[in-house]
Protein backbone atom coordinates (compact mmCIF):
# COMPACT_ATOMS: atom_id res chain seq x y z
CA UNK A 1 0.00 0.00 0.00
CA UNK A 2 1.39 3.32 -0.75
CA UNK A 3 1.64 5.84 1.78
CA UNK A 4 0.14 9.21 1.55
CA UNK A 5 0.49 11.89 0.75
CA UNK A 6 2.26 10.47 -2.66
CA UNK A 7 5.43 11.61 -3.32
CA UNK A 8 6.90 11.75 -6.32
CA UNK A 9 10.91 12.42 -7.12
CA UNK A 10 11.26 14.00 -11.07
CA UNK A 11 14.85 13.46 -12.15
CA UNK A 12 15.54 16.47 -14.60
CA UNK A 13 14.13 19.96 -14.97
CA UNK A 14 13.77 20.39 -18.53
CA UNK A 15 10.73 20.82 -20.09
CA UNK A 16 9.78 17.10 -20.33
CA UNK A 17 10.26 16.97 -16.31
CA UNK A 18 8.40 20.15 -15.93
CA UNK A 19 4.98 18.87 -17.96
CA UNK A 20 5.58 15.96 -16.22
CA UNK A 21 5.13 17.87 -12.64
CA UNK A 22 2.67 19.72 -14.19
CA UNK A 23 0.26 17.04 -15.14
CA UNK A 24 0.76 15.27 -11.82
CA UNK A 25 -0.42 18.41 -10.00
CA UNK A 26 -3.17 18.50 -12.39
CA UNK A 27 -4.31 14.92 -12.01
CA UNK A 28 -2.51 13.14 -9.05
CA UNK A 29 -4.34 13.13 -5.55
CA UNK A 30 -4.43 16.45 -3.55
CA UNK A 31 -1.33 16.41 -1.51
CA UNK A 32 0.76 14.72 -3.44
CA UNK A 33 4.84 16.03 -3.15
CA UNK A 34 6.35 16.75 -5.90
CA UNK A 35 10.15 17.03 -5.93
CA UNK A 36 11.90 18.75 -9.02
CA UNK A 37 15.94 17.56 -9.11
CA UNK A 38 18.04 19.50 -11.44
CA UNK A 39 21.54 18.83 -11.79
CA UNK A 40 22.69 22.34 -13.33
CA UNK A 41 21.95 25.67 -11.42
CA UNK A 42 19.09 26.51 -13.94
CA UNK A 43 15.53 24.88 -15.23
CA UNK A 44 14.22 24.51 -18.72
CA UNK A 45 16.92 22.24 -20.00
CA UNK A 46 17.39 23.28 -24.04
CA UNK A 47 15.00 26.04 -23.10
CA UNK A 48 17.56 29.01 -22.38
CA UNK A 49 16.42 32.59 -22.56
CA UNK A 50 18.76 35.02 -22.35
CA UNK A 51 19.75 39.08 -23.19
CA UNK A 52 21.66 39.89 -25.73
CA UNK A 53 22.33 44.04 -26.89
CA UNK A 54 19.37 44.54 -24.41
CA UNK A 55 17.00 42.41 -25.48
CA UNK A 56 15.77 39.09 -24.79
CA UNK A 57 16.92 36.23 -27.16
CA UNK A 58 17.06 32.25 -27.16
CA UNK A 59 20.60 30.82 -26.57
CA UNK A 60 18.23 27.53 -26.96
CA UNK A 61 15.26 26.28 -28.40
CA UNK A 62 13.47 28.96 -30.75
CA UNK A 63 9.82 27.93 -31.41
CA UNK A 64 7.50 25.05 -31.08
CA UNK A 65 4.99 23.23 -33.75
CA UNK A 66 1.24 24.60 -32.68
CA UNK A 67 -0.53 21.27 -34.46
CA UNK A 68 0.34 17.80 -33.68
CA UNK A 69 0.61 14.91 -36.56
CA UNK A 70 -3.22 14.70 -36.41
CA UNK A 71 -4.19 18.23 -37.02
CA UNK A 72 -4.86 18.73 -33.33
CA UNK A 73 -2.64 21.62 -31.25
CA UNK A 74 0.36 20.22 -30.25
CA UNK A 75 1.33 19.59 -26.57
CA UNK A 76 3.17 22.37 -26.15
CA UNK A 77 -0.09 24.82 -27.28
CA UNK A 78 -2.15 22.89 -24.76
CA UNK A 79 0.16 23.21 -21.84
CA UNK A 80 0.95 27.08 -22.67
CA UNK A 81 -2.91 27.47 -22.69
CA UNK A 82 -2.78 26.08 -18.84
CA UNK A 83 -0.61 27.83 -18.00
CA UNK A 84 -2.70 31.34 -19.15
CA UNK A 85 -0.10 32.34 -21.57
CA UNK A 86 -1.86 31.43 -24.50
CA UNK A 87 -1.80 35.67 -25.30
CA UNK A 88 1.58 35.65 -25.60
CA UNK A 89 2.08 33.02 -28.76
CA UNK A 90 3.49 34.86 -31.61
CA UNK A 91 4.76 33.51 -35.00
CA UNK A 92 7.12 34.00 -37.72
CA UNK A 93 6.58 36.78 -39.64
CA UNK A 94 8.88 35.63 -42.69
CA UNK A 95 8.77 31.99 -43.17
CA UNK A 96 10.73 31.78 -46.31
CA UNK A 97 14.36 29.63 -45.71
CA UNK A 98 17.20 29.49 -48.08
CA UNK A 99 20.19 26.35 -48.79
CA UNK A 100 23.62 27.12 -49.76
CA UNK A 101 24.56 25.63 -52.53
CA UNK A 102 27.69 26.35 -54.56
CA UNK A 103 27.97 28.97 -52.05
CA UNK A 104 25.74 30.82 -52.48
CA UNK A 105 21.94 30.89 -51.43
CA UNK A 106 18.96 29.11 -53.21
CA UNK A 107 15.52 29.01 -51.72
CA UNK A 108 14.08 25.80 -50.45
CA UNK A 109 12.02 24.40 -52.71
CA UNK A 110 7.98 23.37 -51.94
CA UNK A 111 6.32 20.52 -51.67
CA UNK A 112 9.06 18.15 -49.93
CA UNK A 113 8.73 16.70 -46.69
CA UNK A 114 11.92 17.04 -44.28
CA UNK A 115 13.75 17.29 -47.66
CA UNK A 116 12.49 14.51 -49.82
CA UNK A 117 10.65 15.47 -52.62
CA UNK A 118 7.22 14.49 -54.07
CA UNK A 119 7.77 16.27 -56.91
CA UNK A 120 10.95 15.71 -58.30
CA UNK A 121 10.69 18.61 -60.99
CA UNK A 122 10.38 21.07 -58.29
CA UNK A 123 13.92 20.79 -56.17
CA UNK A 124 15.97 20.55 -59.94
CA UNK A 125 17.12 24.58 -58.46
CA UNK A 126 18.92 22.53 -55.77
CA UNK A 127 19.38 19.01 -56.99
CA UNK A 128 19.66 16.72 -59.86
CA UNK A 129 17.25 13.39 -58.76
CA UNK A 130 18.68 10.30 -60.48
CA UNK A 131 16.95 9.57 -63.63
CA UNK A 132 14.37 6.23 -63.32
CA UNK A 133 15.81 5.15 -60.04
CA UNK A 134 12.42 5.27 -58.60
CA UNK A 135 10.70 2.35 -59.74
CA UNK A 136 7.78 -0.09 -59.13
CA UNK A 137 8.89 -2.84 -57.94
CA UNK A 138 5.49 -4.53 -57.35
CA UNK A 139 5.97 -4.26 -53.14
CA UNK A 140 6.02 -1.59 -50.54
CA UNK A 141 9.39 0.44 -49.74
CA UNK A 142 9.84 -1.14 -46.58
CA UNK A 143 8.58 -4.08 -44.58
CA UNK A 144 6.10 -4.05 -41.91
CA UNK A 145 8.48 -4.04 -38.93
CA UNK A 146 11.57 -2.71 -40.90
CA UNK A 147 13.85 0.59 -40.31
CA UNK A 148 16.31 1.60 -42.14
CA UNK A 149 17.86 4.83 -42.63
CA UNK A 150 16.56 8.26 -43.90
CA UNK A 151 19.67 8.37 -46.25
CA UNK A 152 19.69 4.79 -46.95
CA UNK A 153 16.26 5.05 -48.84
CA UNK A 154 16.15 8.26 -50.15
CA UNK A 155 19.81 7.61 -51.82
CA UNK A 156 18.16 4.42 -53.77
CA UNK A 157 15.66 6.45 -54.99
CA UNK A 158 16.25 9.68 -55.88
CA UNK A 159 20.48 9.64 -55.78
CA UNK A 160 22.92 11.14 -54.13
CA UNK A 161 23.00 15.25 -54.62
CA UNK A 162 18.62 14.94 -53.33
CA UNK A 163 20.14 13.71 -49.98
CA UNK A 164 23.63 15.89 -49.78
CA UNK A 165 21.67 19.05 -51.05
CA UNK A 166 18.35 18.86 -49.34
CA UNK A 167 17.50 15.58 -47.01
CA UNK A 168 20.89 16.05 -45.23
CA UNK A 169 21.08 19.71 -44.49
CA UNK A 170 17.14 19.55 -43.11
CA UNK A 171 18.19 16.91 -40.89
CA UNK A 172 20.89 17.88 -39.59
CA UNK A 173 19.26 20.90 -39.17
CA UNK A 174 17.08 19.75 -36.41
CA UNK A 175 19.33 16.90 -35.33
CA UNK A 176 22.90 17.73 -35.94
CA UNK A 177 23.84 14.69 -37.57
CA UNK A 178 23.46 12.75 -41.00
CA UNK A 179 20.95 11.20 -43.14
CA UNK A 180 22.47 8.31 -43.25
CA UNK A 181 22.52 7.64 -39.72
CA UNK A 182 19.45 8.84 -39.01
CA UNK A 183 16.03 5.99 -38.15
CA UNK A 184 13.41 6.84 -41.26
CA UNK A 185 10.67 5.60 -38.01
CA UNK A 186 11.82 8.09 -35.39
CA UNK A 187 12.68 10.91 -38.05
CA UNK A 188 9.99 10.78 -39.96
CA UNK A 189 7.19 8.66 -38.98
CA UNK A 190 4.58 9.68 -41.32
CA UNK A 191 7.00 8.96 -44.57
CA UNK A 192 7.70 5.69 -43.19
CA UNK A 193 4.38 4.81 -42.31
CA UNK A 194 3.78 5.59 -46.18
CA UNK A 195 6.71 3.88 -47.11
CA UNK A 196 5.40 0.38 -45.70
CA UNK A 197 2.17 0.73 -48.45
CA UNK A 198 3.60 3.04 -50.89
CA UNK A 199 6.04 1.17 -54.21
CA UNK A 200 7.80 4.60 -55.00
CA UNK A 201 9.41 6.85 -52.64
CA UNK A 202 7.58 9.71 -54.54
CA UNK A 203 4.37 7.77 -53.37
CA UNK A 204 5.40 7.73 -50.33
CA UNK A 205 6.08 11.24 -49.89
CA UNK A 206 2.66 12.50 -52.15
CA UNK A 207 0.84 9.96 -49.28
CA UNK A 208 2.06 11.13 -46.33
CA UNK A 209 1.82 14.71 -47.51
CA UNK A 210 -2.07 13.93 -48.28
CA UNK A 211 -2.56 11.98 -45.25
CA UNK A 212 -1.42 15.03 -42.65
CA UNK A 213 -4.31 17.55 -41.81
CA UNK A 214 -3.39 21.05 -43.02
CA UNK A 215 -5.60 24.12 -42.58
CA UNK A 216 -4.52 26.42 -45.15
CA UNK A 217 -2.97 29.85 -43.52
CA UNK A 218 -2.55 28.74 -40.33
CA UNK A 219 0.93 28.58 -38.73
CA UNK A 220 3.26 26.12 -38.18
CA UNK A 221 5.20 27.65 -35.88
CA UNK A 222 5.09 30.14 -32.61
CA UNK A 223 7.02 31.16 -29.86
CA UNK A 224 6.50 33.40 -26.48
CA UNK A 225 6.74 37.04 -26.85
CA UNK A 226 9.25 37.28 -23.75
CA UNK A 227 11.10 34.38 -24.55
CA UNK A 228 10.77 30.80 -23.65
CA UNK A 229 11.88 30.97 -20.52
CA UNK A 230 8.08 32.45 -19.13
CA UNK A 231 7.14 28.69 -20.45
CA UNK A 232 9.51 27.29 -17.82
CA UNK A 233 8.74 29.81 -14.87
CA UNK A 234 5.06 29.40 -15.60
CA UNK A 235 5.10 25.96 -15.20
CA UNK A 236 7.62 25.62 -12.08
CA UNK A 237 4.55 27.46 -10.22
CA UNK A 238 1.96 25.81 -11.97
CA UNK A 239 2.99 22.85 -10.74
CA UNK A 240 3.53 23.43 -6.80
CA UNK A 241 6.85 21.26 -7.01
CA UNK A 242 9.52 21.76 -4.78
CA UNK A 243 12.44 22.45 -6.87
CA UNK A 244 16.23 21.44 -5.77
CA UNK A 245 18.79 22.86 -8.10
CA UNK A 246 22.18 22.12 -8.51
CA UNK A 247 20.85 18.53 -6.84
CA UNK A 248 22.55 15.40 -8.51
CA UNK A 249 20.55 12.03 -8.19
CA UNK A 250 23.67 9.60 -8.24
CA UNK A 251 21.77 6.53 -7.39
CA UNK A 252 18.42 4.95 -7.11
CA UNK A 253 17.75 2.08 -4.76
CA UNK A 254 14.89 -0.14 -4.46
CA UNK A 255 12.89 -0.57 -0.91
CA UNK A 256 9.58 -1.40 0.59
CA UNK A 257 7.82 1.71 0.27
CA UNK A 258 9.61 2.90 -3.29
CA UNK A 259 12.74 4.11 -4.17
CA UNK A 260 15.18 5.86 -2.14
CA UNK A 261 17.47 8.40 -4.05
CA UNK A 262 21.46 9.40 -3.34
CA UNK A 263 21.10 13.07 -3.97
CA UNK A 264 24.52 15.65 -3.86
CA UNK A 265 28.19 15.34 -3.43
CA UNK A 266 29.51 11.50 -2.42
CA UNK A 267 31.34 13.21 1.04
CA UNK A 268 27.94 14.30 2.31
CA UNK A 269 24.99 12.44 0.59
CA UNK A 270 20.87 13.08 1.15
CA UNK A 271 18.93 9.76 1.11
CA UNK A 272 15.40 10.48 -0.12
CA UNK A 273 12.42 8.16 -0.08
CA UNK A 274 9.90 8.73 -2.58
CA UNK A 275 7.04 6.30 -4.12
CA UNK A 276 8.08 6.75 -7.43
CA UNK A 277 9.95 8.50 -9.86
CA UNK A 278 10.24 9.92 -13.31
CA UNK A 279 13.41 10.00 -14.66
CA UNK A 280 12.98 12.72 -17.54
CA UNK A 281 17.54 13.03 -17.91
CA UNK A 282 19.32 11.91 -21.36
CA UNK A 283 19.84 8.37 -21.81
CA UNK A 284 23.55 7.53 -20.62
CA UNK A 285 22.56 9.47 -17.10
CA UNK A 286 19.22 7.29 -16.76
CA UNK A 287 21.41 4.40 -18.25
CA UNK A 288 23.89 4.72 -15.07
CA UNK A 289 20.90 5.32 -12.73
CA UNK A 290 19.32 2.17 -13.92
CA UNK A 291 22.37 0.14 -14.47
CA UNK A 292 21.68 -1.64 -10.19
CA UNK A 293 17.98 -2.03 -10.45
CA UNK A 294 17.15 -2.39 -13.88
CA UNK A 295 20.19 -3.80 -16.35
CA UNK A 296 18.06 -4.86 -19.14
CA UNK A 297 16.33 -1.22 -19.57
CA UNK A 298 19.83 0.30 -18.51
CA UNK A 299 21.44 -2.13 -21.35
CA UNK A 300 18.78 -0.63 -24.13
CA UNK A 301 18.72 3.15 -23.16
CA UNK A 302 22.57 3.27 -22.69
CA UNK A 303 22.95 2.42 -26.76
CA UNK A 304 21.88 5.99 -27.50
CA UNK A 305 24.44 8.63 -28.70
CA UNK A 306 24.33 12.07 -28.57
CA UNK A 307 25.75 15.40 -30.80
CA UNK A 308 27.26 18.85 -29.33
CA UNK A 309 26.35 22.12 -30.77
CA UNK A 310 26.98 25.88 -30.29
CA UNK A 311 24.97 28.71 -31.01
CA UNK A 312 26.70 31.46 -31.88
CA UNK A 313 24.45 34.50 -31.81
CA UNK A 314 25.34 38.18 -33.25
CA UNK A 315 24.15 41.31 -32.77
CA UNK A 316 25.03 43.65 -36.19
CA UNK A 317 24.41 47.51 -36.88
CA UNK A 318 22.35 47.53 -39.70
CA UNK A 319 23.29 44.82 -41.49
CA UNK A 320 22.30 44.09 -45.01
CA UNK A 321 20.06 40.88 -44.80
CA UNK A 322 18.14 39.15 -47.80
CA UNK A 323 14.32 38.82 -46.62
CA UNK A 324 14.39 35.14 -45.11
CA UNK A 325 14.05 33.58 -41.86
CA UNK A 326 17.68 32.02 -42.34
CA UNK A 327 19.45 29.10 -44.17
CA UNK A 328 20.59 25.33 -43.97
CA UNK A 329 24.34 24.81 -45.04
CA UNK A 330 24.92 20.55 -46.39
CA UNK A 331 27.90 19.40 -45.17
CA UNK A 332 29.58 19.37 -48.62
CA UNK A 333 29.87 23.03 -48.72
CA UNK A 334 32.70 22.31 -46.09
CA UNK A 335 31.56 25.45 -43.86
CA UNK A 336 31.42 25.32 -40.07
CA UNK A 337 27.85 27.08 -40.03
CA UNK A 338 25.40 24.15 -40.43
CA UNK A 339 22.37 27.01 -40.29
CA UNK A 340 21.85 30.43 -39.66
CA UNK A 341 18.42 32.08 -38.42
CA UNK A 342 17.99 35.76 -38.77
CA UNK A 343 16.13 35.94 -35.39
CA UNK A 344 14.75 40.14 -36.09
CA UNK A 345 13.82 39.38 -39.70
CA UNK A 346 11.64 35.87 -39.22
CA UNK A 347 10.03 37.43 -35.84
CA UNK A 348 8.80 40.75 -36.15
CA UNK A 349 8.13 40.93 -31.96
CA UNK A 350 12.04 41.24 -32.13
CA UNK A 351 12.42 43.96 -35.03
CA UNK A 352 14.13 46.95 -33.23
CA UNK A 353 13.96 50.69 -34.61
CA UNK A 354 17.58 51.43 -34.48
CA UNK A 355 17.99 48.50 -37.21
CA UNK A 356 19.99 46.18 -34.88
CA UNK A 357 19.66 42.58 -36.38
CA UNK A 358 19.95 39.59 -33.96
CA UNK A 359 21.36 36.45 -36.55
CA UNK A 360 22.05 33.00 -34.69
CA UNK A 361 24.26 30.51 -35.97
CA UNK A 362 24.39 26.87 -35.46
CA UNK A 363 27.85 25.02 -35.47
CA UNK A 364 28.48 21.46 -35.23
CA UNK A 365 27.70 17.98 -36.46
CA UNK A 366 27.88 14.63 -34.95
CA UNK A 367 30.97 13.07 -35.11
CA UNK A 368 32.74 17.05 -35.64
CA UNK A 369 33.22 17.76 -32.08
CA UNK A 370 36.69 18.94 -32.17
CA UNK A 371 35.53 22.28 -33.72
CA UNK A 372 34.05 22.95 -31.16
CA UNK A 373 37.22 22.91 -29.02
CA UNK A 374 37.86 26.38 -30.68
CA UNK A 375 37.85 29.26 -27.87
CA UNK A 376 34.25 31.36 -27.91
CA UNK A 377 35.92 34.46 -30.34
CA UNK A 378 37.35 32.05 -32.58
CA UNK A 379 33.71 30.37 -33.08
CA UNK A 380 32.67 33.71 -33.33
CA UNK A 381 34.71 35.04 -35.94
CA UNK A 382 34.71 32.22 -38.10
CA UNK A 383 31.05 32.57 -38.00
CA UNK A 384 31.06 36.47 -38.89
CA UNK A 385 32.75 35.68 -41.33
CA UNK A 386 31.19 32.71 -43.16
CA UNK A 387 28.42 34.94 -42.78
CA UNK A 388 29.94 37.21 -44.64
CA UNK A 389 30.59 34.79 -47.58
CA UNK A 390 27.31 33.06 -47.87
CA UNK A 391 25.51 36.80 -48.23
CA UNK A 392 28.30 37.89 -50.68
CA UNK A 393 28.62 41.04 -48.76
CA UNK A 394 31.23 41.75 -45.64
CA UNK A 395 29.02 42.56 -42.76
CA UNK A 396 29.53 44.80 -40.45
CA UNK A 397 31.33 44.06 -36.98
CA UNK A 398 28.95 43.24 -34.19
CA UNK A 399 28.11 44.88 -31.13
CA UNK A 400 27.51 42.36 -28.88
CA UNK A 401 27.48 38.29 -28.97
CA UNK A 402 27.07 35.51 -27.21
CA UNK A 403 28.38 31.82 -27.89
CA UNK A 404 26.34 29.17 -26.12
CA UNK A 405 27.51 25.32 -26.00
CA UNK A 406 25.08 22.66 -25.65
CA UNK A 407 27.22 19.06 -24.90
CA UNK A 408 25.59 16.17 -25.95
CA UNK A 409 22.31 17.91 -26.61
CA UNK A 410 20.74 16.47 -29.82
CA UNK A 411 19.74 11.91 -29.77
CA UNK A 412 20.88 10.36 -32.78
CA UNK A 413 18.38 8.09 -33.86
CA UNK A 414 19.78 5.29 -35.44
CA UNK A 415 17.40 2.64 -37.26
CA UNK A 416 15.98 0.76 -35.07
CA UNK A 417 15.78 3.06 -32.40
CA UNK A 418 11.84 2.84 -31.42
CA UNK A 419 11.84 -1.14 -31.17
CA UNK A 420 15.04 -0.54 -28.84
CA UNK A 421 13.51 1.71 -27.00
CA UNK A 422 9.97 0.36 -26.50
CA UNK A 423 11.79 -2.86 -25.17
CA UNK A 424 13.81 -1.06 -22.27
CA UNK A 425 10.67 0.46 -21.57
CA UNK A 426 8.87 -2.95 -21.28
CA UNK A 427 11.64 -4.09 -19.17
CA UNK A 428 11.61 -1.12 -16.78
CA UNK A 429 7.46 -1.05 -16.38
CA UNK A 430 7.31 -5.15 -15.61
CA UNK A 431 10.18 -4.91 -12.74
CA UNK A 432 9.38 -1.74 -11.88
CA UNK A 433 6.47 0.11 -12.67
CA UNK A 434 7.04 3.10 -10.67
CA UNK A 435 9.99 4.73 -12.70
CA UNK A 436 9.07 5.98 -15.76
CA UNK A 437 11.23 7.22 -18.23
CA UNK A 438 10.50 10.66 -19.92
CA UNK A 439 12.03 13.05 -22.78
CA UNK A 440 13.73 13.99 -26.46
CA UNK A 441 16.16 10.94 -25.68
CA UNK A 442 13.59 8.45 -26.44
CA UNK A 443 10.55 9.93 -27.89
CA UNK A 444 12.02 12.54 -30.72
CA UNK A 445 13.06 15.97 -30.60
CA UNK A 446 11.19 19.19 -29.78
CA UNK A 447 8.92 20.80 -26.92
CA UNK A 448 5.46 19.71 -28.03
CA UNK A 449 7.41 15.94 -28.11
CA UNK A 450 8.83 16.33 -24.77
CA UNK A 451 5.57 18.12 -22.81
CA UNK A 452 3.78 14.53 -24.71
CA UNK A 453 6.31 12.25 -23.46
CA UNK A 454 6.29 14.24 -19.61
CA UNK A 455 2.76 13.87 -19.36
CA UNK A 456 2.74 10.32 -20.73
CA UNK A 457 5.33 9.62 -18.17
CA UNK A 458 3.81 11.64 -15.21
CA UNK A 459 0.45 9.33 -16.28
CA UNK A 460 1.72 6.27 -15.62
CA UNK A 461 3.20 7.17 -12.58
CA UNK A 462 -0.20 8.17 -11.28
CA UNK A 463 -1.94 4.61 -12.63
CA UNK A 464 1.04 2.68 -10.80
CA UNK A 465 0.22 4.08 -7.88
CA UNK A 466 -3.10 3.14 -7.66
CA UNK A 467 -5.19 4.86 -10.12
CA UNK A 468 -6.93 6.94 -8.26
CA UNK A 469 -5.93 10.09 -10.57
CA UNK A 470 -8.39 13.40 -10.65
Amino acid sequence: MTRQPWRVAVVGGGIAGLAAAVRLRDHAPPGTEITVYEQSGALGGKLRTGELAGQPVEFGAESFLMRDPTGAESAAVALIRRLGLAEKIVHPTVGQAALVVDGGLRPIPGGTLVGVPGDLDRVTSVARPAADADTDDGRPLVGPDADVSVGALVRSRFGDEVVERLVDPMLGGVYAGRADDLSLVTTMPALARAARVEHTLVGAVRAAQAAAPRAPGAPVFGTLAGGLRTLVEAAVTASGATVRREAAVRELTPVDTGWRLTVGPTRDPALVDVDAVVLAVPARPAARLLAGPAPAAAAGVGELDYASVALVTLALPQPQLPELSGFLVPSTEGLLIKAATFFTTKWGHLRRPDGLALVRASVGRYGEEAHLQRPDADLATTVHRELSAVLGTPLPAPVDGHVQRWGGALPQYAPGHADRVATARAALREAYPTVVLAGAGYDGVGIPVCVRSGETAADEIITALGGSAR
